[in-house]
């Protein structure tokens, strides 16, 4: 892999992973931008203890451009985008409209291909090996930033999820704050952990899945499962073997064999409601450790949590949505239509042959 950064026109930073380590860029940004301004702030809600983020800027995102206007695609001619040069493989840059900026954190957008029509399914095992090393990277780097607490990498497929921009891309969120689904996760690890000895919450469940009937997909170095208590008709939960905190800790084998395993994942869910079906709206999350002190967490520290993969569709069945109505948004109490079992059934059904 060969790593090139550079700055746009506005003064975001830009960096190109290439596969080939003589790939040379040097495209400039053509473009007459001023420089990016945001009104990014947190606010904290004093009865749930969670945090806001305040990005009123955003409401003048791009929104559904046509095919030869997407801004993520590469520059061409007089047709400018946010990538200057004419070609690339993988691409991250600082979001334009962010939602966290500053002292608020930072936003990043990933462009997994330079195709348009492509998915990240229909990436080679090269591809995603890339993607994979710049997930990697960019936690690496975004952890140093003294405004940083916790880095989460994703991808939203689908105009049925909110996706505004078609190409190929996920984001990075680095959060000032350890967000509130973590922060829940780690008080369960620490109560478990006392309660039990000593024992890892997250060791716990992997061997109760690996023994029961949910398991979707086993390989070498990972395992993937939908969890007993699923909040979402369809949903695998994707993790390594051998218990790390980001992907910083992953070893080469578990980096070698992720390709193969999160390809027939994502290939699996485009088939679960058949071909008039296809594609499949999806969220893939990745979750890491903070990287911010852990003392709140009673006796629970960064090497205890597990990074994982959860990998949902809000599709419950063939032409239907599963929306966060009254229970669910006002009160986040989850009602699943799908059995866990079953939706582990059918996504063992839909197997690449």
């Amino acid at each position: 892999m060969k790593k090139t950064s550079t700055r746009l026109a506005d003064g975001r930073e830009l960096i190109y992973y290439d596969l080939r380590d003589d790939s040379v860029r040097d495209a400039t940004d053509r473009r007459p931008l001023d420089r990016t301004v945001t009104t990014s702030e947190i606010r904290r809600d004093p009865l749930l203890g969670d945090s806001v983020a305040i990005a009123s800027h955003r409401q003048g995102r791009t929104y559904h451009p046509p095919a030869d206007e997407c801004p993520l695609c590469p520059s061409a001619g007089d047709r400018l985008s946010e990538i200057p040069d004419s070609s690339y493989d993988v691409v991250v840059f600082e979001n334009r409209f962010p939602s966290l900026a500053g002292d608020s954190g930072r936003c990043e957008v990933v462009c997994f291909t330079s195709d348009h029509n492509a998915s990240f399914g229909e990436l080679t095992e090269e591809q995603v090996g890339l993607v994979l090393e710049a997930w990697t990277d960019r936690t690496s780097e975004l952890s140093h930033l003294p405004s940083v607490e916790q880095v989460f990498c994703f991808e939203n497929r689908g105009a049925e999820i909110g996706v505004t921009l078609g190409h190929p891309h996920g984001q990075i969120y680095a959060y000032p704050f350890t967000t509130p689904r973590t922060a829940l996760m780690l008080r369960s690890a620490a109560t478990h952990k006392e309660m039990t000895g000593g024992e890892n919450l997250f060791d716990a469940v992997l061997e109760h899945e690996l023994a029961g009937e949910r398991v979707v997909l086993e390989g070498e170095h990972w395992v993937a499962f939908v969890p007993y208590a699923a909040h979402w008709p369809y949903e695998v939960h994707l993790y390594p073997k051998r218990r790390v905190p980001d992907l910083l800790g992953l070893d080469e084998g578990a980096r070698t064999e992720f390709p193969k395993v999160y390809l027939e994942l994502l290939r699996r869910f485009d088939r679960i409601f058949g071909e008039s079906e296809s594609p499949t709206p999806y969220i893939a999350a990745w979750h890491q450790a903070p990287f911010g002190a852990l003392e709140e967490f009673d006796g629970v520290v960064r090497e205890d949590f597990a990074l994982h993969l959860e990998l949902f569709t809000i599709r419950r069945t063939s032409g239907k949505l599963k929306f966060l109505a009254g229970s669910e948004s006002g009160m986040n109490v989850f009602i699943n239509d799908v059995p866990p079992e079953h939706a582990a059934e059918r996504l063992r059904e839909v197997a690449s042959s």
